[in-house]
């Protein structure tokens, strides 16, 4: 059964910075990729950013410069560096895997609240 646990989440101050990560288990299958979604309330869930296995990144426009997604193998951790925090980036961040046959698994989503 796989698992995905995203942590880090908080309260901070616009300028500052938060590290997401997303320990995830249970999986046997070869990882196309793995990625960072957010939803704000009222608000579609929007993918922030996305590591394919062959190492390709992917950012939105909104975060490209602030945030970078990075994976470590040997501790099945996938993570999200937030820097230069802003207000608009409060949201519930979710962390999903995407299989090989592009089925993608959901962590239950960790609230970041940024302060003005």
């Amino acid at each position: 059964q796989v698992q995905l646990v995203e942590s880090g989440g908080g309260l901070v101050q616009a300028g500052g910075s938060l590290r997401l990560s997303c320990a995830y288990s249970g999986v046997t299958f070869s990882m196309t990729a793995v990625a960072w979604y957010r939803q704000a309330p009222t608000k579609q869930r929007e993918l922030v950013a996305d590591l394919s296995s062959g190492g390709r990144t992917y950012y939105a426009d909104s975060v490209k410069g602030r945030f970078t997604i990075s994976r470590d193998n040997a501790k099945n951790t996938v993570y999200l560096q937030m820097n230069s925090l802003k207000p608009e980036d409060t949201a519930v961040y979710y962390c999903k895997i995407i299989s090989g046959s592009l089925y993608g698994y959901w962590g239950q989503g960790t609230q970041v609240t940024v302060s003005s």
